[in-house]
């Protein structure tokens, strides 16, 4: 049996629903094969018993250059993060963030000694350059490590500080991640913070799939081959088309399409605690520089109430790497519940557990921030493989792949896909 579209795309996840609906708006008869039973590959939300549970701690950027461009940000019901961190420390913790009322804590932080007066202006003069954009095209591409130290910021301020929130970006706490992906972060970080749909993250994919007409996605159809001018599913179906776009994961591309090389992963488990007791309602992210388990946790409910029940409160505490027994980590991440919270730990209950091995493909630096899209002979790929590791990434390398197989598919119209 044979299907028949003018473009086939395989894989539901951001990049491949933004490919899809920019296609279907140029006037393209567009199929999407998914093997799962849902959209949204690595960002979805699951409901368990009355809270919103995002697949591992994720945010957006509303800043992200593609995020006004491919969401209505206003319909996602934004809720923001406090433009910081708060840093929990042996003599107590310390709130430093991009707001008149953070002064405080920003000065009860450097007579502490957490960091130095110099360490001030070395990130102030960091955030000022990222903030107007000045030598984006200049940077040489390093290690963000190697970079922050470059910029002026000394190594008590990086371990205290910069590489416990950023270690929970790049999942990764060597730092070694590209210098050019940790200014496009920061700048976007500076200019609109975090956010989290109120309704959770699984909001982003569904939005994009609500713009695309009914019966373009065909879900639990997981495709074997690919070849110009057709995709496979394992039971012998035959999918033909003009242009083939595979906008899976890098893991499944490269099985899909010689050549694709698979990158090295970066890993995270996010636990989920629930708690009756009151918490400090802050929507901030914390770190604790002291430990060496935790990467990061927050009061999600606080950030965004409908993550949890009325009345309780919704906890993430995410760590590095994925543990070869996830449920006695989450022992010890219960045992430091009180430290970061103040509630002792006999008052939180465990929600869930997320391992997520292939969380996001590893960028050491140098990393080339693009990636060939076209592969020729009416294939094309897309995915946060191909840009940055990131929803910024996905969702531009799946317009970069809508455009590409435009401009083969309707050359008289090459802008179109804007």
């Amino acid at each position: 049996m044979v299907e028949s579209a003018e473009v086939v795309v395989v894989g539901a996840g951001l990049a491949g629903l933004v490919a899809a609906r920019r296609l279907r708006d140029a006037g393209i008869d567009v199929l999407v094969l998914e093997s799962a039973n849902e959209v949204g590959g690595r960002v979805r939300t699951d409901l368990v018993d009355g809270f919103r549970l995002d697949a591992g701690f994720q945010v957006l950027c509303p800043a992200y250059p593609a995020a006004a461009r491919e969401f209505d940000l206003s319909a996602l019901d934004l809720r923001p993060f406090l433009p910081g961190v708060r840093v929990h420390t042996d003599d107590g913790s310390h709130l430093l963030a991009f707001t008149p009322a953070a002064v405080a804590g920003a000065w009860k932080a450097l007579s502490s000694g957490l960091f130095r007066p110099g360490d001030l202006f070395a990130l102030a003069a960091l955030s000022g350059r990222d903030l107007v954009g000045a030598r984006k095209k200049l940077r040489a591409d390093r290690p963000t490590h190697r970079e922050l130290q470059r910029l002026g910021c000394s190594n008590r301020l990086i371990n205290t500080v910069l590489a416990p929130f950023l270690s929970g970006v790049f999942l990764e706490g060597e730092l070694t991640t590209s210098s050019r992906f940790f200014h496009l972060v920061w700048r976007s970080f500076l200019r609109g913070g975090a956010a989290l749909p109120a309704a959770g993250m699984g909001q982003l994919p569904e939005q994009l799939v609500a713009r695309l007409p009914a019966g373009t996605i065909r879900m639990r159809t997981a495709v074997s081959t690919v070849a110009p001018g057709e995709a496979r599913t394992a039971d012998g179906k035959r999918y033909a088309a003009r242009a083939v776009v595979v906008a899976t994961d890098a893991r499944s591309a490269a099985t899909l399409l010689p050549g694709i090389r698979v990158p090295s992963w970066n890993a995270v488990t996010t636990y989920y605690h629930a708690t009756t007791q009151p918490l400090d309602p802050e929507p901030v992210l914390r770190v604790d520089p002291t430990d060496g388990l935790l990467a990061n946790s927050v009061v999600v409910s606080a950030v965004a109430p409908a993550y949890a029940p009325p009345g309780t409160s919704l906890v993430a505490t995410s760590v590095l790497g994925v543990p070869s027994t996830v449920d006695a980590t989450e022992r010890r991440v219960h045992e430091r519940l009180p430290r970061l919270y103040g509630v002792d730990a006999g008052a939180w209950t465990t929600v869930a557990a997320y391992p997520v091995p292939y969380a996001l493909p590893a960028m050491p630096a140098p990393h080339p921030l693009r990636g060939r899209v076209r592969l020729g002979e009416g294939l094309y790929v897309c995915g946060d493989h191909r840009d940055t590791s990131s929803i910024q990434g996905a969702l531009a390398s799946g317009r970069r792949a809508a455009r590409a197989v435009l401009a083969d598919l309707r050359p008289r119209y090459p802008d179109v896909v804007q």
